[in-house]
């Protein structure tokens, strides 16, 4: 019982340890996100210089990420079938990245750099004691939960999206029990550090009848259909671009068709983020063409190589969808939007338990059964596909179109 007792304690010591710097690091990240995304939005001049920005991503990773330059993909390898210890560089590395493509205009998210910071803090403690060497899977995905909770403030879903981002198939107890603490301990220590999340505005929950479930089916239909759009425009422009021959010049290309764009064509707000169009959905109708021009500026921003992540785009082209939706399904304006913010994102990354839990954690209970439903409809119809190339390896997914 007393070994019981003092294993337990350890575990607490550590969860605690990759917590708080998760979270912390979480917090940095927010902040840094938020004072150059301001900066972007006050000098457009900035915008200017995103092939020299791309260019700057591009030889930092190609000098300085060796065996670190998978990214999330390297993520999920390693959560699946550990073999290389995740070097600490990594943290730097997408941390810089992913704010020098947001302060030069790159059109990308943010889960994907903090997942990748908590997963290396977590696998950073796997040498911390004797004990820790064989608890390499636990630690990667509390880490994982952890960096997800902190950026979002959804602690409950960044516990749930770490274990189905690496597919597992069983999941033990004690590891789910772990990454829950870890996740809140860490959402609870960025907003210590006076952080705040966005907040979107959805209040309407009609009384669910057959022919809203109709409706409901026929929106994620949709969704998973917007889902899929983007997964293959992402991975065509990767290939794409991988024929140009020196990696480093990538994302400098990418940042001159981007620039081009930005002067012929008003593409601001779709730069960076796009937090304020994504609460915009919630509140007031939106030109239509809005979510495509987000789906193929992202899929062509993160194909060139610039750094950040799919999942708040992925809001983004669910929420504006779900605006554009309301045009001919009647359905409340901010329900539609609320359904496309998770359905998108949760079967693109094929996390679909993960993103209702994120709806109920950002929207409420009231809207389980629309939210369950819409992801699930748009999970099967997104295909045995995926984002991230590594997941889609091991993807063993019924769906209707594939």
């Amino acid at each position: 019982m007393k070994s019981t007792y003092t294993l337990f304690f350890k575990w607490l010591f550590v969860t605690i340890i990759v917590a708080f710097l998760a979270g912390s690091v979480s917090a940095l990240f927010l902040v840094s996100l938020d004072f150059v995304t301001q900066q972007r939005e006050s000098h457009k001049l900035f915008v200017y210089f995103l092939p020299l920005a791309g260019l700057a991503i591009g030889l930092m990773y190609y000098f300085g990420a060796k065996h670190v330059e998978g990214g999330n993909n390297l993520l999920i390898q390693e959560m699946y079938k550990p073999k290389k210890h995740i070097h600490w560089k990594i943290i730097p590395l997408v941390f810089f990245g992913t704010l020098i493509t947001h302060l030069f205009g790159g059109s990308a998210g943010r889960e994907g750099t903090a997942v990748q910071m908590g997963g290396a803090v977590g696998d950073a403690m796997t040498n911390l004691f004797k004990w820790t060497k064989n608890n390499r899977k636990r630690l990667l995905r509390m880490g994982v939960a952890a960096g997800f909770a902190g950026v979002f403030g959804t602690p409950l879903a960044g516990a749930v999206f770490a274990f189905e981002l690496a597919k597992d198939k069983s999941i033990h107890w004690k590891n789910a029990f772990w990454s829950i603490v870890a996740s809140f301990i860490a959402h609870y220590s960025c907003l210590a550090w006076g952080v705040s999340h966005s907040q979107y505005a959805l209040t309407s929950f009609p009384d669910l009848s057959f022919q809203l479930l109709f409706y409901t089916v026929i929106s994620g239909l949709a969704f998973g259909i917007a889902s899929y759009l983007f997964i293959q425009s992402k991975h065509y422009f990767t290939k794409l671009f991988s024929y140009v021959k020196i990696p480093y010049l990538r994302p400098m290309l990418g940042g001159m068709i981007i620039l081009g764009l930005f002067l012929f064509f008003d593409i601001n707000q779709y730069l960076g983020l796009g937090v304020p169009v994504i609460q915009s959905a919630f509140l007031t109708p939106l030109n239509s063409e809005t979510f495509m021009i987000k789906l193929l500026l992202t899929a062509l921003t993160l194909g060139a190589g610039f750094k950040g992540g799919e999942a708040t785009p992925l809001f983004f082209i669910g929420a504006t969808l779900g605006n554009l939706l309301f045009l001919f399904i009647p359905l409340p304006l901010d329900l539609l939007a609320g359904m496309g913010f998770i359905a998108v994102f949760g079967a693109a990354t094929n996390t679909p338990i993960a993103s209702i839990i994120i709806g109920l954690e950002m929207f409420g209970l009231n809207g389980i059964l629309f939210f369950g439903m819409t992801t699930y409809v748009a999970y099967l119809v997104s295909g045995r596909t995926s984002v991230y190339s590594s997941q889609q390896m091991l993807l063993k997914k019924y769906s209707i179109f594939q």
